[in-house]
């Protein structure tokens, strides 16, 4: 049998970026045995899709760590190709653990590397289509994400989700708590029940926006992975700063309004929804000059069968 060995290591955003490739290799290697390669947040998401037969975990040992080096060489032996979406100069470097195995990436001596120039100025899913190309798959269709509805809570009413959190080391990303409680307010006034999502981190700006708007069901840090799809794919809104779960929010169809900062590029790393006008980009130099009005105005634009109140019914 056929053994493959998929690497993508995160984060989240990237992770659900690469469904449709994923899909696309098991399309391609239907009767293989194949393996993805990621990290611990990942694994029991990545298990419960279709498109792999086993998911094992990288630890990335340090460069001078020799027994965590030994255990990644074993994780990577035994393979009779590697498609390297992470493309990073980490994994580049794993390909010298692979032993004779096939190769798709950047690595030197890749047996099929991406060699387009413009790679890095591609947005991600059109740069890994690229890269699957030159490894012989040319189709990267939408995937089927069926398998991720049934999971997760169902709160009642229309369930708007909120996306208050971004990565902790870029605050510039984050659109002020305060201004989801306004919004969260109105959408509630709309007949929506706001439902806030995120790590358990995010947990002190729920509590900022429930302080604005005590209606809103705070579930940061209380959903795994693949409830949190599967609650994405009931939502009828989801509006949020430019993180990984707007990402699941996007692919699983649910209208999804962006915030981006001049932090992000949504021309590289915008989340990608299963139609054109599925998903909007707010993108304005800094998130902390943002009205709220505006955010409101978008979301009537995005999804105008969702009845939301005017942005001039907004309280001062």
């Amino acid at each position: 049998m056929t053994r493959i060995l998929v690497i993508k290591l995160g984060a989240l955003g990237d992770l659900v970026l690469a469904f449709a490739p994923f899909a696309a290799i098991r399309a391609h290697h239907p009767q293989a045995h194949i393996t993805l390669l990621t990290t611990l947040p990942f694994v029991g998401l990545a298990s419960a899709s279709p498109w792999f037969d086993a998911v094992a975990v990288d630890g990335r040992p340090a460069w001078w760590n020799l027994a965590g080096l030994r255990r990644l060489r074993g994780q990577l032996s035994g393979f009779d190709f590697v498609y390297d979406l992470q493309t990073s100069g980490r994994s580049s470097r794993y390909r010298r653990l692979a032993g004779k195995a096939g190769w798709s990436g950047i690595a030197p001596g890749a047996s099929h590397p991406d060699a387009d120039p413009d790679r890095d100025r591609l947005h991600t899913r059109r740069r890994q289509a690229g890269q699957l190309a030159q490894a012989g798959i040319a189709d990267v269709p939408e995937p089927d994400l069926s398998w991720l509805r049934p999971h997760g809570p169902t709160p009642p009413g229309r369930i708007a989700l909120l996306v208050p959190g971004a990565a902790p080391h870029r605050p510039a990303k984050r659109w002020p708590a305060e201004r989801f409680g306004a919004l969260a307010t109105h959408l509630a006034r709309s007949g929506h029940t706001p439902v806030i999502v995120g790590a358990a981190a995010d947990r002190r700006l729920a509590a900022i926006i429930r302080q604005a708007c005590p209606p809103a069901l705070d579930l940061t840090g209380r959903t795994s992975l693949l409830e949190l799809g599967g609650l994405a794919g009931r939502a009828t809104l989801a509006i949020g700063n430019d993180t990984g779960p707007m990402h699941l929010a996007a692919a699983m169809g649910c209208p999804s309004l962006v915030l981006f900062s001049a932090e992000s590029d949504p021309a590289l790393t915008a989340p990608l929804g299963r139609s054109a006008d599925q998903v909007a980009i707010l993108r304005v130099p800094d998130l902390a000059h943002l009205p709220v009005a505006a955010v409101v105005d978008r979301l009537a634009a995005l999804a105008p069968d969702e009845s939301l109140a005017p942005a001039a019914r907004l309280a001062p």
